[in-house]
């Protein structure tokens, strides 16, 4: 039986402050993770010959290196079952913007073939098994916004005014390595509060590393603070300004440039995963993923 309806929500990093390097070249960071309702839908076939197999996914990313496929193979080899699974994948997060599309998807892959597969992981385990896929992970494992430390890992929850997003994607590709080794990045930023932010904001640290090598970047920054209070999430390259409506955020977009592709998204207290999980394996959930060849 498919078990479908299985969401992957994006993310945006309202301030990213990088406090420090550690003797193992990681850097300790404090950000936010404002999940958005932009979301990839899975779909997954439990089988009992081990096989893990990717039918449908994103034409440009081979399977093996898809982090779905080594999610998934991360839990069947941790937990020691002899299950395996067909996986589909619905993309609509943009790949490589700073959105955690494929943080997302594999911590989708964790929390939903743990059910399915009766391996009986709690969420802190699963977080940590996210962790080895990348920092991002265990935010999304863990389903709700928060307020994060040391890589990324060390998690809060935190409520966060109701607010509507404009994003801008430009069609450019920015390395999170190179940013990161970049000599130029300043890594002293001083720790501050959720209080503390949640009263004076914050600031991207990585922003003027990527501005000053992508121009792309730098122009839709400057086109849409002319529309709202912009700023890059992650290592970009897309770029975002908080509403207070629905039509506040479409209205900053009108114009957009043709080059580049933009969406508005609300943020979310709780990811929808934790509805679908409550939902159950079997619960009938109309998606995108219906469409999806072979499902």
């Amino acid at each position: 039986m498919i078990s479908r309806g299985w969401p992957a929500p994006a993310k945006l990093n309202l301030f990213l402050h990088v406090t420090g390097r550690r003797p193992d070249g990681y850097h300790e960071l404090q950000t936010v993770f404002q999940l958005l309702d932009l979301c990839d839908t899975l779909a997954f076939e439990p089988r009992p010959d081990g096989v893990i197999a990717r039918v449908a996914g994103p034409g440009g990313l081979e399977p093996e290196r898809d982090l779905v496929v080594r999610a998934a193979r991360l839990l069947q080899s941790r937990t020691g079952t002899s299950l395996g699974a067909n996986l589909w994948l619905d993309k609509h997060i943009p790949m490589g913007g700073g959105l955690g599309g494929g943080s997302s998807d594999a911590a989708t892959v964790l929390v939903a073939l743990n059910a399915l597969w009766g391996t009986g992981l709690d969420v802190a385990a699963l977080a940590a098994l996210g962790l080895e896929l990348g920092a991002d992970v265990p935010v999304f494992v863990r389903g709700r916004s928060a307020w994060a430390e040391g890589v990324g890992e060390v998690l809060e929850p935190v409520d966060l005014p109701a607010r509507w997003f404009a994003v801008v994607c430009p069609a450019v590709g920015v390395s999170t390595a190179e940013v990161f080794q970049a000599p130029e990045l300043t890594r002293n930023s001083p720790k501050i509060t959720i209080r503390g932010f949640l009263q004076a904001g914050g600031r991207n640290d990585c922003e003027p590393v990527v501005t000053a090598r992508q121009p792309e970047v730098r122009a839709a920054i400057e086109w849409l603070r002319g529309r709202g209070a912009a700023r890059l999430t992650g290592t970009g390259a897309c770029v975002f300004a908080g509403f207070s409506t629905r039509e506040e955020a479409a209205a900053a977009l009108v114009g957009l440039p043709r080059r580049w592709a933009g969406f508005v998204a609300r943020g979310l207290a709780v990811s929808p995963l934790v509805q679908r999980l409550q939902a159950g394996p079997a619960a009938d959930v109309p998606t995108l993923a219906d469409g999806v060849t072979g499902v």
